[in-house]
């Protein structure tokens, strides 16, 4: 199985055309049209940063040079912090073929998707929240992909570190060849994988107050465990993830207190926008 990543330049054709119709819907007069005028011009946006993420996303694949040393020195690191071992874990898991061909697919289909899906229920059933999770999920994949243009090699491609490529195992395989379209494979700092996943969990926490609403937590843990199982990333790169997620929730409200504040207009920041409380508005 291989994945199944949409090409930048269909994603650009796909949001010129989805936002010239969200264009002439708002400029038409028909109720219905105006009233999907919004979706459809946010998701041209949300095409638009899909595109540059996968343009963005392949030129760490030309600088190899010192790769290699670089994973090395992650593991180095993690041991030095005496963080579990990726190898060990990995081993747990290759026990049982099931569960190491499951987290194949999950790392393989669940990541784009479920962002996906998160955005729409959260634009639907949460709209206060939309731009400033929109805003933090843009920043956080911008600022992964300017670390990751410092190549690292993940655990599978270190030769010495003796962990498997489960993908290529099991005839999964992720990435394309190098050179091909298709994700970076020297991109292993930070985990964007863990960095969606963690917004994804937190924001459904804060933003819902349906009991069920802690189950989404779930996600980044799994996550995180596995694209180490996997031998995609390093624990360190989920961490240093969930840093720049973090980061990017505090400079997000920030700049809009700022630009709110110098247009001298109340602030709408919704309280509720991650690594704050969560107390308010229901599913």
């Amino acid at each position: 199985m291989s994945l199944g990543w949409v090409p930048w330049n269909i994603a650009v054709e796909a949001g010129v055309v989805v936002g010239t119709a969200g264009v002439a819907a708002r400029a038409s007069r028909r109720r219905w049209a105006s009233r999907i005028a919004p979706f459809t011009i946010e998701l041209a946006i949300v095409l638009v940063l899909y595109a540059l993420w996968r343009v963005v996303g392949t030129i760490s694949v030309v600088k190899v040079n010192g790769a290699i040393d670089a994973g090395r020195h992650i593991w180095d690191f993690e041991r030095v912090l005496h963080m579990p071992n990726e190898r060990g874990l990995q081993h747990l898991f290759l026990k049982s073929s099931p569960l190491i061909q499951a987290c194949n697919v999950f790392y393989a289909s669940v990541h784009i998707p479920s962002m996906g899906l998160f955005l729409v229920w959260l634009w639907f059933r949460h709209r206060d929240h939309y731009p400033s999770i929109r805003n933090v999920v843009a920043l956080t994949t911008l600022w992964c992909l300017a670390i990751q243009l410092i190549p690292v090699a993940p655990p599978r491609l270190v030769p010495s570190l003796r962990v498997a490529d489960t993908p290529a195992l099991f005839g999964q395989a992720v990435y394309p060849a190098f050179g091909q379209s298709g994700p970076a494979q020297l991109s292993a700092m930070p985990s964007v994988h863990v960095a969606w996943a963690a917004i994804i969990g937190v924001t459904i926490v804060v933003a819902s107050s349906r009991r069920w609403r802690w189950i989404a937590l779930a996600h980044p843990v799994v996550t995180m465990i596995v694209v180490v199982v996997t031998g995609n990333h390093y624990w360190l790169d989920g961490v240093v993830g969930v840093m720049v997620a973090a980061l990017a929730v505090v400079f997000e409200r920030r700049v809009r207190a700022t630009v709110t504040r110098l247009r001298g207009t109340p602030a709408h920041i919704p309280s509720r926008v991650p690594v704050a409380s969560a107390h308010e508005s229901s599913a």
